[in-house]
């Protein structure tokens, strides 16, 4: 097996960043639905967690053994505190406190929570990077939000458990570090290379809390109805875990991470705050979950925002990420 071979040079390309986005956020957002009727079926969260790492680290390795490459291990303490870091907060716990989150508190607060990362990523990106930011870019992120706000009805939920809340901010830290230690990551590695070392460290991390064994107590075999419209259809549990890993994991992750060698970390972040909003549609046609009037307005304020996101952008030069790319 031979190291692949570092990037020589990295063209952006903007459209293409949209593109991998767009389908990261899309299949993330069929995930969350493959997701429930998982656990519906008896398979606790933090099981769940493991299972998603570990067989995600597995398809990656398998990947990467097979295109003949071998994975570079960190040089430097610098090198292994990103890994490990990366691993760790930006892709074990974000799914993980979501979960929490969404247990103690309404669903839609909690993904309001969590989706404040863009503004962790964006303040961070102004203050230490340096990177400047047009005025419309900050007015598309108070349009996203509070059109967020709207999408997920805040004004619902009334007494708000502490430990949710802070498991809703927690999520929104770990997830603006999966980009910004991505975006950083890949310097000089490609987004499988990355990616495969975060998952190896995530499932590591899991599975000495709650290992993936616990799952053999399942039948696996079993069909499981879809629920909601689609309840009339049936899948083996093993087939859903398989959605999960592959087209709900690698694929969505593979997508967006790669989407930063063409894009900021502050418009992967906005561009990807469609996710609620499609979680919300798909709530409405798979499980019923109408919407109201003020959630549509939602829509529409969040559609917004991303455009003006979209039309912010500044041709960087020497100091952005793209040179470090290069």
């Amino acid at each position: 097996m031979t190291a692949a071979p570092p990037l020589s040079r990295v063209t952006r390309n903007p459209r293409l960043g949209y593109a991998l986005v767009t389908i990261g956020a899309t299949l993330f957002v069929l995930n969350a639905g493959v997701s429930r009727v998982i656990q519906a079926a008896g398979v606790d969260s933090m099981t769940l967690t493991t299972v998603r790492c570990t067989g995600t680290a597995m398809v990656l390795v398998a990947v990467i053994s097979v295109r003949r490459e071998r994975i570079r291990l960190p040089r430097t303490w610098r090198e292994t505190a990103v890994v490990v870091g990366f691993g760790i907060t930006g892709v074990a716990l974000v799914q993980y406190l979501y979960f929490v989150a969404i247990d103690r508190l309404p669903v839609g607060i909690a993904l309001l929570l969590e989706f404040t990362a863009p503004i962790l990523v964006a303040l961070f990106a102004r203050v230490v990077y340096r990177e400047q930011v047009r005025n419309r870019m900050w007015l598309g992120m108070a349009l996203s939000l509070g059109g967020l706000a709207l999408v997920s009805e805040v004004w619902s939920g009334l007494a708000l458990d502490t430990v949710g809340v802070l498991a809703g901010f927690g999520a929104a830290v770990s997830l603006a570090c999966y980009f910004l230690l991505g975006e950083h990551s890949l310097t000089d590695e490609s987004a499988l290379h990355v990616l495969t070392k975060a998952f190896i460290v995530a499932a590591i991390f899991w599975n000495v809390i709650q290992p993936v064994t616990n799952l053999w107590r399942t039948d696996l075999a079993a069909s499981r109805p879809l629920g909601g419209a689609l309840d009339s259809f049936h899948a083996p549990l093993w087939v859903l875990l398989a959605w999960l890993v592959v087209l709900g994991t690698v694929m969505p992750f593979l997508a967006e991470l790669s989407a930063l060698r063409h894009l900021s970390a502050t418009e992967v972040t906005m561009i990807g705050m469609v996710e609620p909003v499609g979680a919300t549609m798909l709530g409405w046609l798979w499980f019923s979950e109408a919407m109201s009037i003020p959630q549509l307005g939602g829509v529409a304020l969040v559609l917004s925002g991303i455009l003006l996101a979209q039309t912010a952008r500044i041709i960087r030069h020497d100091s952005d990420v793209c040179a470090l790319l290069n």
